[in-house]
């Protein structure tokens, strides 16, 4: 081959190297422009620290305000998140949920608009069944220390304790509220209705059952005597 024509295939395979650069860079940022929530709204409602319903995979026990509930909901519906900690601290019972002493003073924990999450079924090595919890992560915090709202606060890799074989931590927006209380509002995306409940098919009308003949049956008296209650086993 001669070396214009050696001089030639190269500058074509650089051109194609670059244009699949190209390619990716604007992937990525059609990727990153499209993450995180559309919208998002302010919910005002009162918040009440609740049990984490059996729809949203979790560790026993978990609890979370309720008003980030629809959040987590949609969520689990998407990506395999198993919540391992959400609400931490005292209960009006005077019992305490979630881990105890396990966050650093003013966490979100301490008033139940964090959640920290790990893949279903997920060990403690980044391996690919923490691909699903990567793309949350990106998806909540497309840009390195910028979350998308409504997240206030998304830990995983390059934050310490956090990433990749170990959790992911997501904090919802929220008014300033002393530890352990409620804030009196939160930021959250909005989700669809709820599908309505099945509807329960009719129940059969069973037959009357046909009037015994007048009289005792089989031979056995109905006199009771003595007024005694029957006796039960």
């Amino acid at each position: 081959m001669s070396d214009r024509l050696l001089r030639l295939q190269r500058t074509v395979e650089r051109l194609g190297l670059l244009f699949a650069l190209a390619c990716t860079a604007l992937l990525l940022a059609a990727t990153a422009a499209s993450a995180g929530p559309v919208s998002t709204r302010v919910v005002y409602a009162p918040g009440e620290i609740v049990p984490i319903p059996a729809s949203i995979p979790h560790e026993e026990g978990d609890m979370v305000d309720k008003r980030i509930l629809p959040n987590l909901r949609w969520i689990a519906q998407r990506f395999p998140i198993y919540v391992t900690d959400g609400y931490s601290g005292p209960l009006l019972s005077g019992e305490h949920a979630g881990c105890d002493n396990c966050h650093t003073r003013g966490s979100d924990h301490h008033n139940g608009l964090a959640v920290d999450i790990v893949p279903v079924g997920g060990g403690t090595g980044c391996d690919a069944g923490w691909a699903p919890i990567t793309r949350l992560a990106l998806w909540a915090e497309p840009k390195p220390g910028v979350p998308a709202p409504p997240f206030r606060w998304v830990g995983y890799d390059g934050d310490a304790g956090h990433g990749c074989g170990n959790h992911l931590h997501l904090s919802w927006n929220h008014a300033v509220a002393p530890e352990f209380e409620l804030a009196e509002w939160v930021e959250v995306f909005p989700v669809g209705p709820a599908p309505p409940p099945a509807e329960k098919p009719p129940r059969k009308k069973r037959p009357a059952a046909p009037k015994p003949p007048p009289g005792p049956s089989g031979g056995i008296s109905t006199v009771r005597t003595g007024g005694l209650a029957p006796r039960i086993d």
